[in-house]
């Protein structure tokens, strides 16, 4: 066969094609991409999960971004320990996002719903997004047959209401004695808990005849515990599931925020009606739930609200749940 040869204008004309055939690909790849418009899809809003024979969803009511952590949290530390704190965990330094995380139990006999968001006021700011986010999961307000009040705070009872009417037409209700004797008391009036105890005769008072209420230790219904944490508010409760022979616990506001409530549970937290009680009740609790190694739903830890705590030499870990509730 005689030598193949080839002229430089020939393979110039090859290099041209074959640069060509190259670059136009990545030109339709960077079209393509530059006309692919911002997604406006939401992040899901709601959990659910099987714990033994109940049927459990955390229902995100809304996020409030803001100033903090700091004085919120630790307002007896430093600024710049907080902000210390903040930078080994890779969070902001005067940032933080607080999420507010009711949370609904099918029983398979009835449907309970623990605290119920801010309601219809907290909607101009994107709160209040717990009815609406129950039809996506499934679930319908008139559904709900037991609502149980951890406290009494304005973020779990603001959404009892809806206009004049209960939010929630078929359910009972059910609340810690405690709590609300003192949430009702004139003693409130002229105190830095006035407006917290009209926010509760605005929304609890009118439905107290169809509420029972209760001591720490007494059952919501069989499977449901109550548990006494007081410090966060006087009759701050917590409530443990347990199904099938699998638990876990609702700590409510034990905790409010997985840094730094967890890693230092002793620094103070502005909304403890009594903070050094508020401080030996989040080590308690967590003491217990890192030994009995449980997982639990805390209503404001990052969504889906729920984790396990490791022990710490000064306080606790906060590890998220992954695919445990799925096995």
């Amino acid at each position: 066969m005689p030598p193949v040869t080839i002229s430089r204008r020939t393979l110039f004309q090859a290099s041209a094609v074959i640069a060509g055939g190259l670059a136009t690909p990545q030109i339709m790849i960077r079209a393509a991409e530059a006309a692919v418009p911002f997604s406006d899809a939401e992040l899901p809003r709601f959990n659910r999960f099987r714990l033994g024979d109940f049927e459990v969803a955390t229902i995100l009511d809304g996020l409030r971004p803001g100033d903090g952590p700091y004085p919120t949290f630790g307002a007896d530390q430093s600024q710049e320990a907080m902000a210390d704190l903040m930078r080994q965990n890779f969070l902001p330094e005067t940032k933080f996002v607080n999420g507010f995380t009711p949370t609904l139990v099918n029983t398979g006999s009835e449907l309970v719903l623990f605290d119920t968001g801010f309601g219809e006021g907290g909607r101009a700011n994107g709160l209040g997004q717990l009815a609406a986010t129950m039809q996506a999961a499934g679930y319908s307000p008139d559904q709900v047959s037991i609502v149980v009040l951890t406290h009494m705070h304005g973020d779990h009872i603001g959404g009892l209401t809806e206009g004049d009417k209960p939010a929630f037409p078929n359910a009972r209700y059910v609340a810690g004695q405690i709590e609300y004797d003192f949430w009702t008391s004139p003693d409130r009036a002229g105190t830095p808990a006035e407006n917290g105890a009209k926010m509760v005769d605005a929304k609890v008072k009118p439905l107290a005849e169809k509420t029972s209420f209760i001591k720490p230790g007494d059952a919501v219904v069989s499977g449901i515990t109550s548990e006494e944490a007081f410090g966060h508010t006087p009759g701050h409760m917590i409530f443990r599931l347990e199904s099938g022979g699998k638990q876990l616990l609702l700590t409510a506001d034990t905790a409010n925020h997985y840094v730094a409530s967890l890693q230092r549970p002793d620094w103070h937290v502005v909304f403890d009606v009594d903070k050094a009680q508020g401080a030996e009740t989040r080590k308690r609790v967590f003491d217990m739930i890192a030994a009995d190694r449980l997982p639990f739903i805390g209503y404001h830890m990052p969504f889906p609200a729920m984790g396990y705590v490791e022990k710490l030499d000064t306080g606790y870990r906060f590890v998220p749940v992954s695919y445990q509730m799925e096995l």
